[in-house]
C-alpha cells in the first residue's frame, strides 16, 4: 500500500514537473539570460530527530550554480521534500581541493586525468560520501518522497534504473567508510590508470563500477521509482543551455582521459 501511495505521489509530481518545464520555455525565451543561483550551503530549516544512521546532508554539483528556472525548480522541491537536511552544492573547483586534501595522492593524480565533467563528479561524489557521508543526487534528480523516509534506519540506499533493474548512481545515500564505495573508488582509479576508449564514461567511473562493486553484497537496493527520479523538472536543454552538448553523452570516449605516468 505504501509503495502504491510512493508512485501515485511519483505520478503528480511528474505533471507538476512537466507543467513547470513546458512553461519554462516561453519564459527563457522572453528573459534568455536570466539565471537563479543555487546556493553553495542552504541550512536545514527544521530540527532533524536524532538518527545514527545517514548523515543529513545533501551533495550537488554541477558546471555552475547559475542555473536556468527549471533546474532551479527542481532544487526547491527537492528542499521541500529534505527540510531536515543541510544542501551543499560543490563547485567545480571546489571538488578538486577537497579530493586534493582528503585522498592519496594517486586518487587525486587519477582524478586530474577526467577531462569530462560529469565522470569527475562520478568520482568525486564516491570520495564525498565515504569520507563524510550523505545523500548524493544529480542536479537533475528529482525526489518523489521526503529524503528522510527513505534513508529512516538504513547505512545506505542504493538505486536501481527503470529499464533492466541495473544499478545507477544518480542517487546514492551512505554512512561515511562505506566499504562498496571504497571498493569502486579502487575500480575507478584502475580503470582510469588503464583506460579503454571503448568503455567511456559509463563503464569507466560511471553507474557499471558501482554495480560491479555491490555484486553478492547485501546491500539494500531500492527502485527509482520510490525514490527519485530525472528529467522531472528539467532537460538536457535547460541544464545545458549555457553548454551546449556539455552532457557526458556528447564526450569522445577517447578524449575521456589525458594520459598519465605509466603504472604497474
Amino acid at each position: 500500500m505504501k509503495n502504491f501511495i510512493i508512485l501515485l505521489t511519483n505520478r503528480g509530481i511528474k505533471l507538476l514537473g512537466n507543467c513547470f518545464k513546458v512553461l519554462s520555455y516561453p519564459f527563457h525565451w522572453l528573459f534568455p539570460k536570466k539565471r537563479f543561483e543555487i546556493p553553495v550551503y542552504s541550512k536545514a530549516k527544521i530540527k532533524a530527530a536524532n538518527d545514527a544512521g545517514i548523515p543529513k546532508v545533501i551533495w550537488q554539483t554541477n558546471f555552475s550554480n547559475q542555473s536556468t528556472l527549471p533546474v532551479y525548480l527542481n532544487y526547491l522541491f527537492n528542499r521541500l521534500m529534505s527540510l531536515d537536511h543541510d544542501y551543499y552544492y560543490v563547485s567545480t573547483e571546489a571538488r578538486q581541493e577537497f579530493i586534493k586534501a582528503n585522498a592519496s595522492d594517486e586518487i587525486y593524480q587519477s582524478y586530474c586525468q577526467i577531462t569530462d565533467g560529469a565522470a569527475q563528479a562520478d568520482l568525486w561524489r564516491l570520495l564525498t560520501l565515504d569520507k563524510l557521508g550523505g545523500i548524493y543526487m544529480d542536479i537533475d534528480a528529482c525526489l518523489v518522497w521526503p529524503l528522510s523516509r527513505i534513508t529512516r534506519g538504513r547505512e545506505h540506499v542504493f538505486i536501481s534504473n527503470k529499464q533492466d533493474r541495473q544499478i545507477t548512481n544518480f542517487f546514492i545515500a551512505t554512512k561515511p567508510n562505506n566499504p562498496v564505495l571504497q571498493k569502486t573508488i579502487a575500480q575507478v582509479v584502475k580503470n582510469i590508470q588503464h583506460y579503454d576508449a571503448q568503455k567511456g564514461v559509463y563503464f569507466t567511473t560511471g553507474p557499471a563500477v558501482l554495480e560491479q562493486a555491490l555484486a553478492g553484497e547485501d546491500a539494500y537496493i531500492r527502485s527509482y521509482r520510490y525514490t527519485a527520479i530525472q528529467g522531472c523538472f528539467t532537460n538536457e536543454y535547460f541544464q545545458y543551455m549555457d553548454k551546449p552538448r556539455g552532457k557526458w553523452i556528447h564526450a569522445d570516449a577517447k578524449d575521456l582521459i589525458k594520459k598519465g605516468a605509466p603504472k604497474p
